[in-house]
């Protein structure tokens, strides 16, 4: 595999959409989930993703040859993970709010929530 070297991606765009985006990515979804249905607050959420993001490193490095101490491509995915796991966090903490205190909120849209009229 020859590599791509942009600053983005660092093999083929297609691998770092799999590993990154798909594989770390749904992990770090379900990370973001997690921390908002244990209801933890964001700077656990961010070390379980900078943990995530090294391991993402290690399976670019071992399956496609990738640099395993890059810390561009290492910031590169940080990014991505963190911005899926607050997603994640912000979805899942919408719908408490607008479930657990639905007498307080209503949902409004998928990520928020908002008073009540009442």
């Amino acid at each position: 595999m020859e590599h791509q070297n942009t600053l983005i991606w660092e093999v083929t765009f297609w691998e770092f959409f799999f590993v990154t985006l798909l594989l770390a990515g749904s992990a770090a979804y379900l990370t973001g989930r997690a921390m908002a249905r244990a209801w933890q607050g964001d700077a656990q959420l961010a070390f379980y993703i900078v943990l995530l993001a090294a391991a993402t490193r290690f399976i670019h490095f071992a399956l496609f040859e990738g640099t395993l101490l890059s810390l561009q491509y290492y910031v590169v995915d940080l990014i991505a993970l963190l911005i899926i796991a607050f997603i994640g966090k912000r979805i899942t903490r919408a719908g408490q709010m607008s479930t657990q205190y639905s007498f307080e909120y209503q949902r409004s849209g998928p990520l928020g929530w908002r008073r009540t009229g009442a």
